[in-house]
């Protein structure tokens, strides 16, 4: 690995934090976050962010920069990274694009459409008028101005029927548009990649032994502040693996062994929908197994 940027993939729990710090202490490189949960400050135990003493070993950029109550999109992760790279580049420091967000990673190699950051109350427009007209008649009005998208977004696929229609009337471009103009953020030959990708046995293993290692740091208190918050459901922090499951917890719906159960599932199946989205997306790529 010799170029100025490296990208270094893989599930959760695949060991890649810990190969990318002692990655960046032998080179004095700075390790830039390429996870969608690790950009949220409210999900430090959840999304298994660096700790502070690993923070301390070497600089890490991108880490915990969001509130929960912020949906970051790949267009927004694209627009923060590319001028760090252009930083790093500048001052001759290696940068290490770590991370298992899939989309990240075409951003960087295959290019992803900037589309402009929606405002909230876009956003909350266009689920009330989700609510009120239903999906199918939400789905004829988005039709008529932007039928690419619209026959595109698969049934019962709210999220995306709402962005598409969030974004044509922010823009007042359709949405198929701004995802035509693609790009990569890094030029061909310009950065080595790989894909840590433990055997999957091992992996799971790693999986189960998280979801404790999570309860004992603390997990339960951080889902429990986002709990007083009443944030949006749909929000992608809310999402992430664990919010949900400790929250039942919490509301006395379920046991805590109950819920770490859950949580363990969950996490191995998370695991595994990113183990097949980079050996069908990244193939070429060169593979370790640490």
């Amino acid at each position: 690995m010799t170029a100025s940027v490296t990208l270094i993939a893989g599930p959760t729990a695949s060991g890649k934090s810990a190969f990318a710090l002692d990655l960046a202490r032998e080179r004095d490189a700075v390790i830039v976050n390429a996870d969608s949960q690790q950009l949220y400050a409210d999900l430090r135990i959840l999304s298994a962010r660096p700790s502070a003493e690993d923070e301390a070993r070497a600089e890490h950029r991108l880490y915990g920069v969001a509130d929960a109550v912020d949906a970051w999109s790949v267009g927004r992760w694209a627009r923060a990274v590319a001028p760090l790279i252009e930083e790093l580049r500048g001052q001759g420091r290696p940068a290490l694009i770590v991370g298992g967000t899939g989309l990240y990673f075409t951003a960087l190699t295959k290019g992803i459409a900037d589309i402009p950051d929606v405002p909230v109350s876009a956003r909350e427009a266009a689920q009330e008028a989700y609510d009120f007209l239903g999906e199918d008649a939400l789905r004829a009005r988005l039709a008529e101005r932007d039928a690419r998208a619209a026959g595109a977004i698969a049934a019962g696929d709210r999220q995306r029927l709402t962005r598409a229609w969030a974004v044509l009337e922010t823009t007042g471009r359709p949405l198929s548009d701004w995802q035509a103009e693609t790009r990569p953020l890094l030029a061909p030959d310009t950065y080595d990649r790989l894909v840590i990708e433990p055997d999957r046995s091992v992996l799971y293993d790693r999986c189960d032994r998280r979801v404790g290692l999570m309860v004992e740091q603390g997990a339960l208190d951080e889902v429990r502040a986002l709990m007083r918050r009443r944030l949006d459901p749909e929000l992608p922090a809310m999402k992430a693996v664990g919010v949900r499951d400790f929250a039942a917890h919490l509301k006395g719906k379920v046991t805590l062994e109950e819920a770490m159960d859950a949580v363990r599932q969950a996490t191995r199946n998370y695991a595994k929908r990113q183990l097949t989205w980079f050996r069908n997306q990244t193939p070429e790529w060169p593979r370790a197994a640490p």
